[in-house]
């Protein structure tokens, strides 16, 4: 099954998800592994990110369940978002 290129305007920028917070913890965010969305571990929400541009709003997020938390990527690894 062939996937379709990924347009480069819509690719999450590393350094500006760096910069970005949980709206309402203000803890770091970890981009989901197949990065459609940006993940709050401290509030197990999950942020959806369209045509690039996240959306961080408390209406836009979905609960995350705890199982689904253990399976994002090691924050301490340094390749979060990669």
């Amino acid at each position: 099954m062939a996937t379709s290129p990924v347009d480069p305007r819509y690719v999450l920028d590393i350094k500006t998800l760096e910069m970005l917070v949980c709206p309402l913890t203000k803890t770091r965010l970890v981009l989901s592994a197949d990065r459609q969305e940006l993940v709050s571990v401290a509030a197990r929400l999950a942020f959806p990110i369209v045509s690039g541009v996240p959306l961080l709003s408390l209406d836009e997020a979905r609960q995350v369940d705890p199982d689904s938390l253990r399976r994002l990527p090691n924050l301490d690894d340094g390749n979060y978002g990669r």
